[in-house]
C-alpha cells in the first residue's frame, strides 16, 4: 500500500539530504585542499634528491620544500648551474613528489647595511633557483628586534626588504614566505610587518609555535593572519602536546585555507622514514577530526 508523503515532508527531507550533501562535498573539499608535506631540515639533511623522493613516496608524502645555505645532501644551492637545476627539475616532475618549495635562512632584521643589502640579493638569487627548479616559493626569516633600534624602524625595515624581493617574486612567479621565526616574527609583530609590506607575492607562513597561544590567545593570533597566508606552512612533531594542533588545523578548514602542511621534525629517532609515516598517520587523523566540526 502507498503511504502519502506530505509536501511539508517531502521539502525538509529534501533539504536535510541536501545539506548532508553539502557537508559532505564542503569536507572533501577541504581534505583536499590541505596536503600534508616534508621539509629536510634536519631529518631529511643527509638525503640527496633519489632518497628523499624514494623516501616521501613510501611515506605517502607528497610534497616537498628543500633547505638551503647549509651542508645538505641534495645540493640545491645558489652555486648549481642551469644543467643541475634542469635535473632537479625534471627528478621531481618525473616523480609522484612535488617539488612545493625553497627554505633558505635569509632575514632582513640586521642593523649593519651590508648584512641587510646582502640578505636581500641573496633572496633575489634564491628565487630564481627555486624558478629554474620547479618549485613555487621561498621561505625566509623576520628575523630579531635589536636593543640599540627602535621597534617601529625594524619592523619598517623588514617591510621594505619584504616589498623589494616581492617585486622580484611576482616577475618569477613566485611567492615570498615569511616564516613566524625569531624574536620580530610573532603573530603580532607579523602582522605589523605586513601591513607595511602590501604586496601580494608576500605572504605569511605559520611555524606552529607554542607562543602563538600567547597575548589574547591561539585562535585571536591566528586570525591576525588568516588573510595573508603562504600556501605552505611549518608542523613540528603532531604529538607534541605544546602546540594545538587539532585547533590550528580546524581553523585552517574553517578559512578554506589551500596549501602545503610541511613536516620540520628535529626529533632524534631510530629510524627516520618510519618516524616519517608515524607522522603522516597522525596528521591523517588531526584532518579527520577537524572535518568533524
Amino acid at each position: 500500500m502507498d503511504i502519502p508523503i506530505s509536501r511539508r515532508h517531502f521539502f525538509r527531507s529534501t533539504a536535510a539530504l541536501s545539506a548532508a550533501a553539502l557537508t559532505r562535498s564542503d569536507s572533501q573539499a577541504a581534505a583536499q585542499s590541505t596536503r600534508f608535506g616534508f621539509t629536510t631540515y634536519q631529518w631529511g639533511q643527509d638525503w640527496d634528491i633519489p632518497k628523499l623522493i624514494s623516501n616521501c613516496s613510501q611515506a605517502k608524502v607528497w610534497g616537498v620544500e628543500l633547505r638551503t645555505s647549509s651542508k645538505y645532501a641534495h645540493g640545491v644551492e645558489l652555486e648549481i648551474g642551469p644543467e643541475r637545476r634542469r635535473e632537479v627539475k625534471k627528478a621531481f616532475a618525473d616523480s609522484p613528489v612535488k617539488l612545493v618549495g625553497m627554505a633558505c635562512g635569509e632575514r632582513f632584521d640586521s642593523p649593519d647595511p651590508k648584512a641587510l643589502k646582502s640578505a636581500i640579493e641573496a633572496s633575489k638569487g634564491f628565487l630564481q633557483l627555486s624558478h629554474d627548479v620547479g618549485s613555487s616559493g621561498l621561505r625566509v626569516f623576520p628575523n630579531d628586534f635589536h636593543k640599540e633600534v627602535p621597534r617601529e624602524k625594524t619592523i619598517e625595515q623588514i617591510a621594505g626588504a619584504l616589498r623589494e624581493i616581492g617585486a622580484v617574486a611576482a616577475s618569477l612567479g613566485q611567492q615570498v614566505r615569511l616564516e613566524s621565526h625569531g624574536s620580530a616574527g610573532d603573530l603580532v609583530s607579523i602582522r605589523a610587518i605586513m601591513d607595511q609590506v602590501g604586496h601580494p607575492a608576500v605572504r605569511v607562513k605559520l611555524n606552529s609555535m607554542s607562543r602563538d597561544k600567547e597575548g589574547k590567545g591561539f585562535e585571536a593570533n591566528f586570525n591576525l593572519v588568516k588573510g595573508m597566508l603562504a600556501d605552505t606552512l611549518h608542523l613540528h612533531e603532531l604529538n607534541d602536546p605544546a602546540f594545538p594542533y587539532l585547533e590550528q588545523m580546524k581553523l585552517l578548514v574553517r578559512s578554506g585555507w589551500s596549501g602545503w602542511q610541511l613536516l620540520e621534525a628535529s626529533a632524534k629517532v631510530p629510524d627516520r622514514l618510519q618516524a616519517l609515516k608515524e607522522q603522516r598517520e597522525i596528521w591523517d587523523r588531526l584532518l579527520a577530526d577537524a572535518l568533524k566540526g
